[in-house]
């Protein structure tokens, strides 16, 4: 590797370091607010979105899952629990007394229902 000579980079040549900074303490503050203010701005739309489809998509597939394995109960449930029957998106049949029963337990990222092409045997 050859010796680095002071004519190497030329125009560096007669440079001398401040002492004073470039930017002050409040400009340089104030970039840093707007960097992070662009940050959120930029991926907070995008979690919503992702938490309101998710919700949608939860609440659809409970409906189908209800009528097709609980079709005697009153209503339906999902609501996502991260320490209830397992962790995410949970499907609910509620019965007339208000019991509730656990349908499907739908995962972190809920999908469209997919029940069975055949009728259930009662047994």
């Amino acid at each position: 590797m050859a010796a680095m000579y002071e004519d190497d980079e030329p125009e560096l040549t007669g440079y001398e370091p401040h002492e004073k900074p470039l930017r002050s303490a409040h400009l340089v503050t104030a970039m840093r607010v707007m960097v992070v203010l662009g940050l959120v701005a930029l991926v907070l739309p995008g979690i919503l979105i992702t938490a309101s489809t998710a919700s949608r998509t939860a609440v659809q597939a409970c409906d189908v899952y209800t009528a097709y394995y609980a079709s005697r109960s009153v209503d339906s449930s999902a609501r996502f629990e991260l320490f209830g029957a397992e962790p995410g998106w949970n499907c609910y049949a509620i019965g007339f007394d208000g019991t509730e029963v656990l349908v499907r337990a739908m995962g972190l990222i809920p999908t469209g229902a997919r029940v069975p092409q055949e009728p259930l045997q009662n047994s």
